[in-house]
């Protein structure tokens, strides 16, 4: 990464203001943790229907500012995709939704993606993974949507995990995603030991057609997966989170100064910031909001529903930052905890997931609601 990025990355390491890429972080936190869990006045729930599995949830937030659309499928990771919306920033939402016949043969979780090409021309897409990747577009803000088609001879698991705009480059986008050796082609098989790659992928149009990806890195030693980005206040640099589904170290970043033309070695991240399906909004203050599944190693709070709250600066230089929170109580094992997190324009973070949140009932879909500034007194209250 032949970038100012990278020089500076290589300043921080000599000074030993952030670890080296293959440095081992603690597997304990020592940030304080909040806990939102018994506050059910924050708590909408989207959907929840008896003895059915509803899981893995996506939002997006339309123009407007209030209406956001929700996707999600009936199954762990698998089955036909569900489609709700709300018209008022999440507090409600509606029946489910008419879907094309196709979204019935989803395999994967549903991921939705906001695209605008050079033109102008908004789009949403909703990606469905393993092979082939499959697409369905929406051109009038999720009022109608294409049926699923396959966008090449490629595949992989959570497909989109995350994507960008390139900045400078109307209508051009990145996305990443990881495969384990299953389902990147037809025939793909695992091999022994698994090895886990990140692939990335580009659109010039708005998102219509992707080229063929491109890997990243592929791994055995760690089994680096699910990216979720978060772009610097200056918009300069690019930290992709990951997933560290071995769980023999803690989740990483990567960093990009070029747009995702070229990144760093993947670096291990502070205990405070392990877990899964990292998915990120900046509060107006600039602070970071990230939620995620905690798989930290040494966890007061594991296999529930968390967030953390810091900087960029914070990711970028190795930092644990400010407290995190327990934002549900998750009742089997791990199982919860995908995004989506949307941000209203009143401050209000909208972050959405599914969990066993009732013991002895399957999971469902609830939102949590909540302002920094409100963490910030549940945090001098406990001080």
């Amino acid at each position: 990464m032949p970038t100012l990025v990278l020089l500076l990355m290589v300043l921080l390491v000599q000074e030993g203001a952030v670890p080296a890429p293959g440095a081992a972080q603690p597997r304990a936190y020592t940030i304080p943790t909040l806990d939102l869990a018994r506050d059910t006045e924050r708590q909408v729930v989207v959907d929840r229907e008896a003895d059915q599995y509803l899981g893995h949830p996506t939002t997006v937030l339309l123009d407007d500012g209030r209406t956001m659309l929700c996707v999600y499928p009936k199954g762990h990771g698998m089955g036909g995709v569900v489609y709700k919306r709300s018209l008022d920033g999440g507090l409600t939402w509606s029946e489910r939704l008419e879907t094309p016949d196709s979204w019935a043969t989803s395999r994967e979780v549903p991921t939705l993606h906001r695209t605008v090409d050079a033109v102008g021309k908004q789009r949403i897409l909703m990606w469905s993974g393993l092979y082939p990747a499959r697409l369905a577009v929406s051109e009038d803000e999720g009022a109608s949507w294409s049926e699923l088609r396959p966008v090449g001879d490629w595949g992989g698991i959570v497909v989109m995990g995350c994507d960008f705009g390139v900045r400078g480059k109307p209508g051009h986008y990145v996305a990443l995603f990881h495969d384990d050796g299953r389902f990147f082609r037809s025939e793909s098989q695992r091999q022994n030991p698994v090895v886990f790659s990140v692939y990335q992928t580009r659109s010039q149009d708005g998102g219509l057609t992707w080229s063929e990806p491109r890997a990243l890195f592929s791994r055995s030693d760690v089994h680096l997966c699910e990216p979720g980005v978060v772009r610097s206040p200056d918009g300069e640099t690019l930290a992709v989170l990951l997933r560290e589904n071995s769980r023999r170290r803690n989740a990483h970043v990567i960093f990009s100064g070029d747009e995702g033309r070229t990144w760093s070695n993947p670096r291990e991240l502070p205990a405070a910031l392990t877990g899964d399906r990292h998915a990120a909004v900046y509060a107006p203050d600039g602070r970071l909001f990230i939620s995620f599944r905690d798989k930290t190693l040494d966890s007061p709070t594991p296999g529930d529903w968390v967030a953390w709250v810091g900087t960029f600066e914070d990711i970028l230089k190795g930092l644990e930052g400010q407290y995190r929170v327990r934002l549900m109580d998750n009742t089997k094992g791990s199982d919860c905890a995908y995004p989506g997190v949307v941000i209203l324009p009143d401050g209000t973070i909208v972050t959405t997931t599914y969990g066993h949140w009732t013991e002895g009932e399957s999971p469902y879909i609830v939102s949590v609601r909540l302002k920094l500034e409100e963490l910030d007194a549940l945090r001098g209250e406990a001080k």
